[in-house]
C-alpha cells in the first residue's frame, strides 16, 4: 500500500494520494496550479502505478451510438470518449453502431461517457452485458423512422422538383405555369416547401452538422447541411432581396436544397435495410434459444417457465421435437440431439444419462430430464453470440488507413467546395455566380464520407457472421487480417490431424522371466497407465478392461513429463514411456530394432516396457487419422500454403503419417514445452505461422502462433489462448477459415477501392472540370443521388460474402 501511495505522489501534479486496502481504490489530490488536464493526470497515475508493480484494474463498456452515418462521425465520437478521463482505449463501429470503451475502474463513470457522447451530437446508451439487443427490432424501428422522413419529404420535393424541373424538360409547361401564376408566387411556394423539408425529415443534417461544424470536427451531415443551406440561402436572396444579386444570376434552387436531402434520405433508408442484413448471424443465433422450458418442481409437478428465470439446479424435461432450453446433464432418458447449429454437423449425436446437452439443440426422438448447469451469459450460446459480436466490432489494422484519410476528409472537401466557388467567381462568365454555387454545393453532396466509414466494418460483420454459420469462429477479430497472411499451417497430430482416440494394435514380447504372456505385460502396464491422462495411456487401459485382465497393485508411482511413468510393481522396478526415457534409463533396446521399424512405417506410436533385467515389451498403439485430414492438406497446399505437422511422436512415426497426408514438414520428438520453440522455427523458415490444436495441452503454441486456431469440441468454444475456434472436428473448416478471411479481405479492398476512387473521381467533375471543354456540369441533385449510390454499393457488395461456401 505504501509503494503505491509512494508511486502516486511522485507523478508531477499530484498534491498527495491515500490508498484505501478494503476496496483497493486510490484518492489522489491535484495541485490546483498542474499545468495538465484531469484525464492526462489519471493516465500518469496509472502509469505509475504499473511501474511499480499495482496495475491499475479495468473496466470495458459496450454503448450503443445513434446518429451515425460516416467515417468522420466515428472519429468524433471516437475522439469524445477517448478525452473522457480514465479512458484508455475506445472503438467505435459504423456498421454495428457500437462503442467498445475501456478504462480504469472508479474513475470512468458510464454517465461521463454516455455525457462525452451526447456533446459530439449523438445519443449512447449502455449496452447490458447479459442480454443481447434485438438486431431484427432495432433495424426495423429504424427503417420505419427513416422511410417515414423519406416519404415525407418526398412529397414536399416532388411539387418543387416538378415546378422547377418539369419546366425545364417540358418548355409548355413552363410557359404555362408563369402565365397563370406569378413568378414571386411560384418561387414562395417553392420556398415554403422546401424550408419544410430541411426543418422537419431534414433537421438531423443539421441539428448534427452545425454543431460539428462549430467545434472544428465537421462531418457528413455538415457536408450536407452547407450544401443545402447555400442552394437555399442563394435562393432566398434572389426571392427577397433580388436587387442584391446580378441580373443574369437570378435563378432559384430550391429544388437543389430538397432534392439533396430528400435523396439522401432514400439513400440512408435503403442503406439501414441493407445493413439490417448484416447482422442476420446474430439474429440468427438469437433465434436458437427456447423461449420457455417446462421446470419439474419438488413435488414433481411441470411448469412452463421463461428461460430467463431458470436458474442452475433446476430440472427441466425435454420432450420430443423440442428445443432444449439450457445447457445441462442428462438425468434421465435416451434420445438423439441435432447438434448442427454447435458443430454443423448433419448426423444426430446419441445422448443418456451423464450426457452433456446444450441449450439451442434439438431433441430428435425420445424424452429427457436435464438438470440445469449453465444459464444465461454462461451458456454456450451466449458465448457463441458474444465471440461473434465481438469478432464483428474487431477494428482491423487496414482501418487505421481510413481513420487518418477520414480525419482530415471533411475539412478538406469544405475548402475544395469553397475553392471551387472562388475560382468559378473568379474565372468565370455572365453566370459565374451561378455556376459557382452549383459546383460548390456539388463537390460538398458527393463527397460525403459515408462509403469510407463502412467498407470495412460492414464487411467484417458479413464475414464473421457468415464464419460462424460455417461453425468457426474468430475470437479475435484481427485474425480475419492476419490469416491470410500466414505462409505455413502448422499441425498438432494427436488428437487434431488424428482422431485422438488411440487403440492398443499389437504387443510385442522380449525374452525376460518376469513376464511370460502379453496379458502379463497388459495387466501391468495398464496399471501403471490408469494414473495418467495421456490418450496413449487411455488406450492401453481400455484393452485391459475390454480382455477383463486384472490389475496388480502398484507402488511409488512417478509421472515423468514427456517420457513415461515409472512404479513399483510386485516388487520390482518398471519403466513404461518413450524410447527417450528407456535410453535414459541406459535400457537396451537392439532387441527391439525389428519389431520397431515395422510398428513406425505403419504410423503406429511405440510404448516401451523394461524393467531392471531389461527390455521386457514394445506396445503399438495407433491413432486413426480424421476422414478429412488429407483433403484439408491437399486444399491448404492449392492455396500455396506450406503444411507441417509437429509431434511428440519418435521421427519415424511421424513420417510415416506425414507421407500418408503429403506434409512438407515434420517436427517430430517434441516435448509440450518444445511446440513454441517448433513455431518460431517454422516462422523463421516460412513466415507467419498458424497452428492449428486441440486447444486443450496446446495452449501455449496457440498463443505463441500468429494465429492460433482450436478444434473445439461444439460444447467448448471458449478456448482462450485461440484466435480462431472451429465448433467441429472437421479439418477442411481450417481450409474454409483461410477462404473466408481471404473473401474479406478482398471484399473490403473492393469496398475501399469503390469509396476512395469513387471521391477522388468525382469531385473534379463536381467542381466542373469537365465544362471548358463539353459543357458538362453535375447537378446537385444527381450529386446526391451518386453519393448515396455509393454507400449502397459498398453494402450490397459485402454482402456477396453470405454467399461463402454454398
Amino acid at each position: 500500500m505504501r509503494r503505491a501511495e509512494q508511486a502516486l505522489a511522485s507523478v508531477d501534479g499530484i498534491h498527495s494520494a491515500q490508498v484505501n486496502l478494503a476496496n483497493a481504490s486510490a484518492d489522489i489530490q491535484i495541485e490546483q496550479s498542474a499545468a495538465t488536464t484531469i484525464a492526462e493526470l489519471v493516465q500518469r497515475a496509472t502509469q505509475a502505478l504499473a511501474q511499480a508493480g499495482y496495475p491499475a484494474q479495468q473496466q470495458h463498456w459496450s454503448l450503443d451510438i445513434e446518429g451515425m452515418h460516416c467515417a468522420s462521425c466515428v472519429g468524433q465520437v471516437e475522439r469524445a470518449l477517448k478525452q473522457v478521463a480514465g479512458v484508455t482505449d475506445a472503438q467505435v463501429n459504423l456498421a454495428s453502431e457500437r462503442a467498445e470503451v475501456t478504462g480504469y475502474q472508479q474513475v470512468v463513470a458510464t454517465a461521463d461517457l454516455l455525457s462525452a457522447v451526447k456533446q459530439v451530437g449523438y445519443q449512447a446508451r449502455q449496452r447490458d452485458a447479459n442480454q443481447h439487443n434485438d438486431p431484427q427490432q432495432q433495424q426495423a424501428q429504424q427503417q420505419r423512422r427513416l422511410k417515414r422522413q423519406f416519404l415525407i419529404a418526398l412529397l414536399l420535393t416532388l411539387p418543387v422538383f416538378t415546378v422547377e424541373m418539369g419546366g425545364h424538360l417540358i418548355p409548355a409547361l413552363h410557359h404555362w405555369l408563369y402565365s397563370v401564376f406569378d413568378k414571386t408566387v411560384i418561387w414562395t411556394a417553392q420556398a415554403l416547401l422546401t424550408t419544410l423539408v430541411m426543418v422537419w425529415p431534414g433537421r438531423q443534417f443539421f441539428s448534427l452538422g452545425l454543431p460539428g461544424l462549430l467545434r472544428g470536427h465537421p462531418d457528413m451531415n455538415a457536408l450536407v447541411a452547407l450544401g443545402a443551406s447555400a442552394a437555399w440561402l442563394f435562393s432566398m436572396a434572389v426571392l427577397v432581396v433580388p436587387s442584391a444579386i446580378p441580373a443574369q444570376a437570378q435563378h432559384v434552387y430550391f429544388e437543389a436544397a430538397a432534392a439533396i436531402i430528400t435523396l439522401i434520405l432514400l439513400g440512408r433508408y435503403l442503406e439501414a435495410r441493407a445493413k439490417g442484413r448484416t447482422g442476420e448471424a446474430i439474429e440468427n443465433l438469437l433465434n436458437l434459444q427456447a423461449k420457455q422450458a417446462r421446470v419439474e418442481d419438488a413435488q414433481g409437478q411441470l411448469k412452463e417457465v421463461a428461460i430467463e428465470q431458470l436458474q442452475a439446479g433446476d430440472i427441466v424435461l425435454v420432450k420430443p421435437g423440442e428445443r432444449i432450453a439450457c445447457d445441462g446433464e442428462v438425468l434421465s432418458g435416451e434420445s438423439y440431439i441435432d447438434q448442427a447449429m454447435l458443430t454443423g454437423e448433419p448426423e444426430p449425436v446419441k445422448v443418456g444419462e451423464g450426457d452433456k446437452v446444450v441449450g439451442g439443440t434439438i431433441n430428435k426422438q425420445g424424452s429427457l430430464r436435464v438438470r440445469v448447469t449453465d444459464v444465461g451469459e454462461h451458456s454456450q450460446l451466449a458465448q457463441i453470440i458474444r465471440l461473434v459480436e465481438q469478432a464483428q466490432g474487431t477494428r482491423l489494422p487496414v482501418q487505421s488507413l481510413v481513420n487518418r484519410v477520414t480525419a482530415v476528409f471533411v475539412p478538406v472537401v469544405i475548402g475544395l467546395a469553397t475553392l471551387t466557388a472562388v475560382l468559378w467567381f473568379w474565372l468565370g462568365q455572365d453566370d459565374s455566380v451561378t455556376l459557382g454555387l452549383i459546383n460548390a454545393v456539388a463537390v460538398l453532396v458527393i463527397a460525403c464520407p459515408c462509403a469510407m466509414g463502412l467498407a470495412t466494418p460492414v464487411s467484417i460483420m458479413v464475414g464473421s457472421g457468415r464464419a460462424a454459420q460455417l461453425s468457426i469462429l474468430f475470437r479475435q477479430g484481427d485474425a480475419l487480417q492476419s490469416l491470410k497472411d500466414c505462409q505455413v499451417v502448422a499441425f498438432d497430430k494427436t488428437g487434431t490431424l488424428t482422431e485422438g482416440k488411440p487403440t492398443l494394435q499389437h504387443i510385442s514380447l522380449f525374452d525376460n522371466a518376469s513376464f511370460s504372456s502379453e496379458e502379463t505385460v497388459l495387466a501391468t502396464v495398464a496399471a501403471l497407465e490408469t494414473q495418467s491422462e495421456h490418450p496413449l495411456a487411455q488406450a492401453i487401459v481400455q484393452a485391459a478392461q475390454q480382455r477383463s485382465v486384472e490389475l496388480p497393485a502398484v507402488e511409488q508411482f512417478q509421472a515423468h513429463a514427456g517420457l513415461g511413468v515409472s512404479a513399483t510393481v510386485a516388487g520390482q522396478p518398471l519403466w513404461v514411456g518413450a524410447k527417450r526415457f528407456m535410453q535414459q534409463q541406459q535400457i537396451n533396446l537392439d532387441a527391439a530394432d525389428k519389431a520397431l521399424q515395422r510398428y513406425t512405417e505403419a504410423a503406429a506410436s511405440v510404448i516401451f516396457v523394461a524393467n531392471q533385467q531389461g527390455l521386457v515389451a514394445l506396445l503399438a498403439v495407433a491413432d486413426q487419422l480424421r476422414d478429412s485430414a488429407k483433403v484439408a492438406v491437399d486444399e491448404l497446399h492449392q492455396q500455396g500454403k506450406k503444411v507441417a505437422m509437429i509431434s511428440g511422436d519418435n521421427q519415424a512415426t511421424a513420417e510415416a503419417i506425414a507421407r500418408q497426408l503429403h506434409i512438407d514438414q515434420v517436427i517430430a520428438d517434441v516435448m509440450p514445452d518444445g511446440k513454441v520453440e517448433a513455431i518460431k522455427q517454422l516462422r523463421q523458415q516460412y513466415g507467419q505461422v498458424a497452428f492449428v490444436g486441440d486447444g486443450i495441452n496446446d495452449a501455449p503454441a496457440l498463443a505463441a502462433a500468429d494465429v492460433g486456431v482450436a478444434i473445439g469440441s461444439g460444447t467448448d468454444v471458449a478456448i482462450e489462448s485461440a484466435d480462431v475456434v472451429l465448433m467441429n472436428a472437421q479439418l477442411t473448416s481450417v481450409v474454409k477459415a483461410f477462404g473466408i478471411s481471404r473473401a474479406t479481405l478482398r471484399n473490403i479492398q473492393q469496398n475501399l477501392f469503390w469509396a476512395f476512387a469513387y471521391n477522388a473521381s468525382l469531385m473534379p467533375i463536381a467542381a466542373g472540370v469537365l465544362y471548358p471543354w463539353w459543357g458538362i456540369l453535375l447537378s446537385p441533385i444527381f450529386a446526391a443521388g451518386a453519393m448515396a449510390f455509393s454507400s449502397i454499393f459498398v453494402l450490397l457488395n459485402a454482402l456477396r460474402l453470405k454467399r461463402y461456401g454454398r
